[in-house]
This record gives C-alpha cells, sequence and structure tokens, in this order.
C-alpha cells in the first residue's frame, strides 16, 4: 500500500514537472533593449512583467539595459534584440539611413523634454529667457529643437544666451547660479534638484511648440513580417502593464527595483509621477495611440531641424497595425 502511493506521488510530481516544462517550451523568448538605466521612464515593462502579462500573452521575456536611444535603435535594426525602447526621433532618424527599424506603438506619447530653473529666478515662459544664461549640451535633441521654440514663440536667437557645458555639470551649474536655466528631463534632472531640497519650475517642450512623440517600443521589420502575432501579444501586454503602473505607481517603482535594484524606489517614483503625465498627448483616445497631428508635428520639426528628409512619408516610420483593439483609455 505504502509502495502504491508512493509510486501515485511520484507520478504526480512528474507530471507536474512535464506540465511546467511543457508550459514553458510553448513560451516565446523575446528580449526587450530598453534606452538606458531601468527607472521610471521604463518602469511600465517591469510592472506587465512582475504581473505575469507576457508570460500569459506566450512570452519568456527579458529585460536588459541601454546605452542610449541611438544604441538600443541600432541593436534593434542589427537583429541583436527583439524589441527597443527607444526615443521616437532616434528611431526616425536611422530608419531615414534605410535601417529596417520601426516604431510599433508609443509609450510616452510626448517627449519629456524640458527648460529647467530654479523656481525663485521666476523664470516661467520661453520669452522670460532674454537674456538669460541657459546650459546646453551640443548635438542632443533638446538643444537642437531649441530653434523651433524660439521660433514658436517669436524669441531673436540673438537674445539667448546659451552655453555649452558637459550635462554632468548641469544639475551644479544650476545651483551655483552660473547658469539660469538648463535644457534637460523633467523625469531626470527636474528630480535630482528636488532631491536636494530645491524647488524647480519646468517649461514643458511639449507645451511650447515641441511635442515630439516620446519615448517608443521598436523592432526590426524583418521579425515583425515573421510573427506578427507575438508582437501584438507583446505591445497589448505592454501596454496593460502600463496602465497598470499609472494606477498603482508605488508598486511599478518597487518591480523596477526587484529586477534591477540599482536606484531608490523614491527616486522611480518621482521619475514615474512625471512620466505617467506623457503616456496620453493632448487630444488621445487611448495609450499607444498618438494623435495624427503629433506625429505630422514630430514629421515637421524633423524635417526642419534635425535633418529628416522628406522623401518618405511620416506613416513609414511607425505603424499601428500591432495595437490591440480595444487598449488602456487615456483619461
Amino acid at each position: 500500500m505504502l509502495r502504491r502511493t508512493m509510486l501515485q506521488a511520484a507520478g504526480t510530481l512528474l507530471f507536474a514537472a512535464l506540465a511546467v516544462t511543457a508550459q514553458a517550451q510553448a513560451l516565446k523568448s523575446m528580449k526587450l533593449t530598453l534606452n538606458f538605466l531601468a527607472g521610471g521612464p521604463q518602469a511600465g515593462f517591469m510592472y506587465a512583467k512582475s504581473l505575469g502579462l507576457y508570460e500569459k500573452a506566450g512570452i519568456d521575456l527579458t529585460i536588459e539595459e541601454g546605452r542610449g536611444s541611438g544604441t538600443t535603435a541600432q541593436l534593434v535594426a542589427t537583429g541583436q534584440t527583439d524589441v527597443g525602447f527607444a526615443d521616437a526621433p532616434a528611431a526616425m532618424q536611422l530608419r531615414a539611413k534605410n535601417a529596417p527599424v520601426k516604431i510599433i506603438t508609443p509609450i510616452l506619447q510626448t517627449n519629456g523634454f524640458a527648460i529647467i530653473s530654479l523656481e525663485e529666478t521666476g523664470i516661467r515662459k520661453p520669452a522670460d529667457l532674454v537674456d538669460k544664461r541657459v546650459a546646453v549640451q551640443a548635438g542632443t535633441a533638446q538643444t537642437t529643437l531649441l530653434d523651433a521654440i524660439l521660433l514658436a514663440n517669436n524669441i531673436d536667437p540673438k537674445k539667448f544666451n546659451a552655453i555649452n557645458i558637459d550635462p554632468s555639470a548641469f544639475v551644479g551649474a544650476l545651483l551655483e547660479k552660473k547658469v539660469d536655466a538648463i535644457l534637460g528631463g523633467a523625469d531626470f534632472q527636474s528630480v535630482q534638484i528636488r532631491d536636494r531640497g530645491f524647488k524647480v519650475y519646468d517649461i514643458f517642450y511639449r507645451d511650447v511648440g515641441v511635442p515630439t512623440v516620446g519615448l517608443s517600443v521598436i523592432a526590426r521589420d524583418e521579425k515583425i513580417a515573421a510573427d506578427p502575432e507575438l508582437y501584438k501579444k507583446f505591445v497589448a501586454a505592454s501596454l496593460d502593464g502600463w496602465d497598470a503602473a499609472r494606477k498603482n505607481p508605488t508598486a511599478a517603482a518597487e518591480a523596477v527595483i526587484k529586477q534591477f535594484p540599482t536606484a531608490t524606489k523614491e527616486q522611480i517614483q518621482k521619475q514615474l509621477e512625471v512620466d505617467l503625465k506623457l503616456l496620453c498627448a493632448p487630444g488621445a483616445t487611448a495609450l499607444g495611440r498618438v494623435p495624427d497631428k503629433n506625429w505630422q508635428t514630430t514629421f515637421d520639426l524633423m524635417t526642419q531641424y534635425l535633418q529628416l528628409p522628406k522623401d518618405k512619408p511620416i506613416g513609414d516610420y511607425y505603424t499601428a497595425s500591432l495595437l490591440p483593439a480595444n487598449p488602456p483609455k487615456c483619461p
């Protein structure tokens, strides 16, 4: 009797093990490369993974940190990663050079670029920057698109005092009053400054004429064509993860720390507080669905200021075909 019971138990364990193995084999492996180190701007992916949303969609997802949007876009274009998270303009510039990389869903529908100043300076609008000292980093999108802000706000470029300095010195230069403002990220430098006890005022690019599409999921053309259903499932799970993150940002921050214990939960929550405001552009109806006018504005700004060629229409740079029929709604 005991022997029979032991054999039955062993059979049950073997069946369970085989079931787990079969389930694991049924999952399709994918690798997501982030734009940078894991934090608030990427939290929705880690939260989706911790909730089991990718596994439920049949995906065994590996998430790796990145070294900048341009590098991530290159990894996607060369097939070294299955999906990437990168700034939309960086991906578009690469595609313009015939790299087979396409935006399959924007996550941050507008960029988080900002003109950042200490609240005490009274800088509240672009016109307040006339004759002020502004720290910039040559070659970045923030700096290049500054011309668009000046033009949109009728500011004479000759009255704008741009000072080129290393971005690592931005925060120190502002706090030491060596400059009056810096061009940076509202979810990065602004958070750092507030953490030091200073009050900050952010003039978002999107609010002063430069609402370019922000961080987006990108993939290689041939990988999409080879398994469009897989990419549809990835997009749906990711959007659901970001929807869950905006409903429970504390849990989303904890998911980041669990997978990438390199920052504090408090820092990530502060970053995420900014990023969640960028999930939906004004007029957007759902996550992942950027209004057509924002795409066109992004294209127009990039062709004018970032040397994007005009030989391809904006529709060549992204696809909405992989979005779910009913993505999470914008508020």
